[in-house]
C-alpha cells in the first residue's frame, strides 16, 4: 500500500521524520443455499447469507535514529466473516477474523520497532509505503523486527497473492494453508524476527508467542508456548523477468492435542472426541515451498505447496494438514487499464489421516467440523478484477467456488460472490 507522499529518501538516507497513512477496507460476501443434509457446531449454513467486514487502520511512523524506526497501527474494526468465520479450512475472506462484532470496537494489531544494520553492497533505495518510510541503505544488510505484529508480515510472503486487501482474499491462497503460525483470533502475536539480506539471498528466522489456548487472543507476554519460524529466498531472473523462491520451516511448541489420543478417549468413554481433553506439551512441524516468477511485464505466476505435522491439531490457523495453491495475476494495460488487475488461482486442501479419523467421529477444529465427514478434499477456484476507481480507490469483485468446504463431499458445491472496496490515504 503505497504512501501518497512518498519521496526518495535524502542524501544521508533520512528524510522526515513522522509518517502517517491511513486505509480503509470493506468486504462483503455473499452465497446462495446450497445442499447440506446436516450441519454440526463448526458448518457454514446452508442457507443463503450476507456478511460483511469493515476496518479503518492508521499508520503512524516516527524514525527513531538513523536505520531505526517505529510503528503502530490503531485499527477499527466491524463485521463477521460467513457464519461466524467457520465452514471452510481455506475460509473465503481474509478480511475476516475469528472474533467479530456487530459495533465497531478499537483494538492494536501492530507495534513495532524496526532497525537496519547496513552491511556492504552498492546502496538501495526504497520507497515510503504501508509501515515502511522511504530509505537507502546498503542492499546487504540486517534487519530486526521487534514488537506486536503478524508473523506474515515477515514470512510467506508472494507477490501475487499474499495481501486480502488487494489482490486475492481466500485463506489458502493468500498464505500457505499448512503454515500453522503463532497468531491471536485476529493473526497478530508478540515477537522478534531477523533477516540477513546478502545479494541475492535472504535468510530469516524468528521466534513468537503462541496463544495460551488455541485459536484464543494473545495476552501479557509468555514465551513457553511459542513458534520458531525460518525461511530461505532466493531471487533471480528468468528471460529478463524477476522471479522468487522461497522455502518455509516452523516448529510450534505448545499444549496441543493430539487427534489419536482424542479419537481413542472417545472410543473409551463414549463420547464425541475433543482435543481439549487430551492436551499436553508436543511439538508439531511444518514445511512449505513458496514460487512466484514474472513472465511478461503485465503477467505473473505463483505457487505455493505445504505440508505439516498432520498429527497434532490445528493451533492458530486453520485446519489443513497438505496444500496446494496455483495461479496468476495480470494488469490491464493491454485493454487500456493499466492501474486495473485480475486474478485467478485454485487451491486443493488435505487432511492427514489421523485429522480425518479425528473429525469423522465428530470433532471440532478451528474452523471445520460438520459431526460426521464423508471425506474429499476442500477444493477452491477463486477469480477476481480490481478496478481502479480513483489513485487511492479500488473496487472489486470476487467469485469464488467450493467443493467439499470442510473436506465433506455431502455439503456443495456452491459459489460465494464478493466485492471489496480498499482506500489508501
Amino acid at each position: 500500500m503505497a504512501n501518497p507522499d512518498a519521496r526518495p529518501a535524502d542524501d544521508d538516507g533520512q528524510g522526515s521524520p513522522w509518517s502517517l497513512g491511513a486505509q480503509l477496507t470493506y468486504v462483503n460476501q455473499w452465497h446462495p443455499d446450497f445442499r447440506a443434509p446436516y450441519s454440526g457446531t463448526n458448518s457454514m449454513d446452508p442457507a443463503a447469507r450476507n456478511t460483511n467486514t469493515t476496518d479503518i487502520t492508521l499508520f503512524l511512523g516516527r524514525r527513531l535514529w538513523k536505520g531505526a524506526e517505529f510503528w503502530v497501527n490503531p485499527e477499527i474494526d466491524q463485521g463477521f466473516g460467513l457464519s461466524n468465520t467457520v465452514g471452510m479450512a481455506g475460509f473465503p475472506s481474509g478480511e475476516a477474523y475469528k472474533i467479530g462484532e456487530n459495533r465497531p470496537y478499537i483494538r492494536l494489531p501492530r507495534a513495532f520497532i524496526r532497525h537496519v544494520i547496513e552491511l556492504d553492497g552498492d546502496s538501495k533505495e526504497t520507497a515510503a509505503g504501508t509501515n515502511q518510510f522511504a530509505n537507502r541503505y546498503s542492499a546487504n544488510n540486517i534487519t530486526i523486527t521487534i514488537g506486536h505484529f503478524s508473523v506474515p508480515d515477515l514470512f510467506d510472503n508472494n507477490s501475487y497473492a499474499h495481501d486480502a486487501r488487494n489482490d486475492f482474499m481466500n485463506w489458502s491462497i493468500i498464505s500457505a494453508g499448512t503454515f500453522d503460525y503463532a497468531a491471536d483470533s485476529w493473526g497478530f502475536t508478540n515477537g522478534a524476527a531477523v533477516e540477513w539480506n546478502q545479494n541475492d539471498w535472504t535468510l530469516r528466522g524468528g521466534f513468537f508467542q503462541m496463544s495460551a489456548v488455541p485459536n484464543q487472543k494473545v495476552t501479557g507476554l509468555h514465551l513457553e508456548q511459542n513458534s520458531i519460524v525460518a525461511e530461505l529466498e532466493h531471487r533471480h531472473e528468468w528471460n529478463g523477468h524477476p522471479g522468487k523462491v522461497r522455502v518455509l520451516g516452523f516448529v510450534n511448541r505448545a499444549d496441543m492435542g493430539d487427534y489419536r489420543d482424542a479419537v481413542q478417549l472417545g472410543q473409551q468413554t463414549g463420547t464425541t472426541p475433543d482435543t481439549a481433553l487430551v492436551r499436553r506439551r508436543a511439538a508439531n512441524p511444518g514445511l512449505s515451498l513458496n514460487l512466484e516468477q514474472e513472465v511478461t511485464t503485465d503477467i505473473g505466476v505463483f505457487a505455493r505447496i505445504g505440508v505439516n505435522g498432520g498429527k497434532k491439531e490445528a493451533y492458530e490457523f486453520t485446519d489443513i494438514n497438505r496444500s496446494v495453491s496455483a495461479g496468476l495475476s495480470m494488469d490491464g494495460r493491454r485493454w487500456g487499464r493499466e492501474q486495473d488487475r485480475i486474478g485467478l488461482a485454485g487451491a486443493v486442501n488435505a487432511l492427514s489421516p489421523q485429522a480425518k479419523a479425528y473429525f469423522a467421529a465428530g470433532g471440532m477444529g478451528v474452523l471445520v467440523g460438520d459431526g460426521q465427514l464423508n471425506y474429499g478434499s476442500e477444493r477452491i477456484v477463486e477469480v477476481w478484477y480490481s478496478a481502479a476507481l480513483t489513485k487511492q480507490v479500488r473496487l472489486t469483485f470476487d467469485i469464488q467456488h467450493v467443493t467439499n468446504p470442510a473436506y465433506n463431499r455431502d455439503r456443495g458445491p456452491f459459489p460465494v460472490y464478493g466485492v471489496r472496496l480498499h482506500a489508501e490515504l
